[in-house]
């Protein structure tokens, strides 16, 4: 133990010790609700360091645990292999500049890894409906009853709930316009469809 804490708090380990120390905290934050995991995505951009994709924190993590392992393990060789005091300052420095490559390199390719899983885009959302024309599924939309099915910008289709309100029903097979979503309800406003209204139209 006495090596490896020497190793550790030694020169150049002692930098990504002192590092990897805030990143255990972050995320033990993170745990408990205290911080968010994207909390630094809008200040750092990881894209112009080939680390993009995932959240800036998840890439700072990855980099500074290898890069910390890495330069433990330089130590460890650095100080076994007997080496003088002006030898041991130069192959101190090669440690911290292998450790910041290998830490860059893999960090790089598992983030690469992880962007094969996780999606490019946010999942879609219900709001994504509000703007588009929908065509009427049930008899007649009332102020407490109707469905209708509506077609997402992707080209899938969905059933939804509408209510309307005002004397002038629509009816079964008739095209409406999405333009509100009650969260309470859980379903959207439609009125009947004036093709000047349709964004798609002006696009």
């Amino acid at each position: 133990m006495g090596e490896f804490w020497g190793a550790a708090f030694g020169f150049p380990a002692a930098l990504f010790s002192a590092a990897l120390v805030v990143v255990v905290v972050f995320w033990l934050l993170v745990l408990v609700g205290a911080a968010e995991h994207s909390a630094f995505d809008g200040d750092v951009r990881g894209g112009a360091f080939g680390v993009g994709g995932v959240p800036v924190t998840v890439s700072v993590s990855l980099l500074t645990a290898i890069a910390w392992f890495t330069s433990l393990a330089g130590c460890v060789l650095v100080r076994r292999s007997g080496a003088s005091g002006s030898l041991r300052a130069a192959l101190g420095g090669g440690v911290l500049a292998a450790a910041l490559v290998t830490g860059w390199v893999a960090a790089r390719l598992l983030v690469r890894c992880l962007r094969r899983l996780l999606p490019d885009h946010p999942p879609p959302s219900r709001l994504d409906f509000i703007g588009l024309t929908c065509t009427i599924r049930t008899g007649s939309v009332s102020a407490v009853f109707g469905q209708a099915e509506v077609a997402a910008p992707d080209g899938s289709t969905a059933l939804v709930q509408v209510r309307q309100s005002g004397t002038d029903p629509l009816r079964l097979g008739s095209t409406g316009l999405l333009y509100a979503f009650d969260d309470d309800g859980e379903f959207f406003w439609v009125a009947p469809y004036d093709p000047a209204l349709d964004p798609r139209a002006r696009a």
